[in-house]
């Protein structure tokens, strides 16, 4: 009998071609990073102060709707992601869904943050502009993070009092029917 053992092919790692894709990656986001950083915060920072207007209530208002909307749908987008999606790979496209999300707030901190000359620039634009929206922003996020926090309490809290409603229940309803009793418990 021959014996037929077949080896997959021998695969040439071609490790000069992969070292320079990988520096080809690396060098272009360097550069998207850097235009990201001089170009996003002053961006962002007039796209809000075209909508503010320059009134304190609008900012302080929009900052509050932006804060609020844009952490809550992310942290919802990662609950059910991590809650309903096993591979790895679909995991991390709901985590970038979740950063695209966020991404005002990140703007947003970005240019609080942020020590380049952007940053400052935009802090600038926010400051005649939009007045109040940073603080709005914050005071939202604080709110969209209570309220979920609030929520999960709560859904904690049935679920721990249920199971023991339904262990204090067993027992005794254990011991009714080896009584022999065909009348339900009366409290």
């Amino acid at each position: 009998m021959s014996e037929h053992t077949t080896q997959p092919p021998a695969r040439d790692p071609n490790c000069s071609r992969r070292i320079g894709v990988g520096v080809i990656l690396l060098v272009g986001l360097t550069l998207i990073g850097l235009l990201g950083a001089a170009f996003l915060p002053r961006w962002w920072a007039q796209r809000i102060g075209d909508q503010v207007g320059g009134s304190i209530t609008t900012g302080g208002f929009l900052g509050l709707f932006y804060g609020f909307v844009f952490t809550l749908l992310p942290l919802i987008v990662v609950f059910l992601v991590f809650r309903y999606l096993k591979t790895w790979r679909r995991r991390a496209v709901g985590g970038g869904v979740a950063v695209l999300l966020a991404a005002p707030n990140l703007l947003t901190l970005g240019i609080v943050l942020g020590t380049g000359n952007g940053a400052h620039a935009g802090d600038r634009i926010l400051d005649v502009e939009a007045p109040a929206f940073r603080g709005g922003t914050l005071a939202g996020v604080l709110l969209a993070s209570a309220c979920l926090g609030g929520v999960w309490y709560l859904l904690k809290s049935r679920r721990r009092a249920w199971r023991r409603a339904d262990a204090l229940e067993a027992p005794a309803s254990d011991s009714a029917l080896s009584a022999g009793s065909d009348e339900p418990l009366s409290s």
